[in-house]
């Protein structure tokens, strides 16, 4: 094979190539809310050179384009972006670049949004311009309300709880612009996705959402209730009760043993007064054993004594003292017993 038979077949192969790698990748369709707002993703590969003059020639993408409903999209056909044009419509915002992505978002979603975007290239040099003709489908859904979904499994949830409320559409949509209402007053939160947490009883009320741009949109209400607070709050006051009462049965324990206390103390110093009285009476009280002993009665007369047919009894009476060995016993129980014995003596 000669030479110029080589660079002919690596020219071709080149074109083969460069041909065989144009193309444009869409998303999957897309169901768009009214009044919401879209993102068609998108990514587009270029022929890097064509074959001129019998050589290859590098290609550069000077121009992207947007089109509803046609097939090339090319020449005079309207386009909803034009990167040539400065009257493209400001609800189309092109998110690409002439490299190889070629997003684009859609704002405020109208029912004339519903068609097929095919997206176009066109390079410096005609043979490398490419249309993506599979495009992808919008649909739109008009005024159905959205709906709202909880993180949590019931509508009923535990105060100090975190809880995620989500604004949802019939059908699938990228970036929703919302607003929330809580008891029909709106809220500041953005987003689709509204955080709560940890809820207390303030939280529970009716939410709420809708697009901001279609009142048409609001969603049917959901009721969200924060419960266990009551029960909580009654926990907190089982507790203080419990410890109330906890503190008073302490306090009546420690009255008892500083009553038991005192009692022990009065009852030493009781015992101490009465042993001491006790000793003071006995050392009042003659510890001794006395007797009394009465002398013979005289006659009247003064004279000798009579002699009669009886006796004249002499009667002596003696007094003796016990000491009782027990010194507890109180002082009028310690009283010393006295025996009094009689003697009588004939004369």
């Amino acid at each position: 094979m000669s030479v110029w038979d080589r660079t002919i077949l690596w020219g071709f192969m080149v074109l083969l190539a460069g041909a065989a790698s144009a193309g444009v990748n869409y998303s999957d369709h897309i169901c768009a809310v009214k009044g919401s707002t879209v993102t068609l993703l998108c990514t587009f590969t270029p022929l890097q050179s064509v074959r001129q003059n019998r050589r290859q020639v590098l290609v550069e993408i000077v121009r992207v384009r947007w089109c509803q409903n046609h097939l090339i999209c090319h020449g005079t056909t309207p386009s909803v972006y034009d990167s040539d044009s400065e009257n493209n419509a400001p609800r189309y915002k092109y998110l690409g670049d002439k490299k190889g992505n070629c997003t684009l978002q859609i704002a405020d979603v109208q029912k004339e949004d519903e068609a097929t975007f095919r997206f176009r290239m066109e390079a410096n040099n005609n043979a490398a311009h490419y249309t993506g003709t599979s495009g992808v489908n919008v649909t739109v859904s008009d005024d159905r309300p959205m709906m709202v979904n909880s993180s949590s499994s019931g509508r009923e949830v535990r105060a100090g709880e975190n809880v995620t409320l989500y604004c949802t559409a019939p059908c699938t949509f990228h970036q929703l612009e919302v607003t929330w209402f809580k008891d029909d007053h709106a809220l500041s939160e953005p987003g689709p996705a509204l955080q709560l947490g940890p809820v207390t009883a303030e939280d529970s009320g009716n939410y709420t959402c809708g697009l901001r741009n279609n009142a048409g949109t609001r969603s049917l209400p959901y009721s969200l209730h924060v419960e266990a607070e009551q029960e909580q709050e009654g926990g907190s006051n089982l507790s203080l009760v419990v410890g109330v009462v906890c503190g008073v049965l302490l306090a009546l324990v420690t009255l008892i043993m500083i009553l038991c206390i005192i009692k022990r103390k009065w009852s030493a110093a009781a015992d101490k007064d009465r042993r001491a009285v006790g000793g003071e009476v006995e050392q009042k009280r003659p510890d001794n054993i006395y007797s009394d002993v009465l002398p013979p009665t005289e006659p009247e007369g003064g004279g000798d004594r009579q002699e009669t047919g009886r006796a004249v009894e002499e009667v002596s009476y003696v007094s003796v003292q016990f000491k009782h060995k027990n010194q507890d016993r109180p002082a009028m129980e310690a009283e010393d017993t006295i025996i009094y014995s009689a003697v009588a003596s004939r004369g």
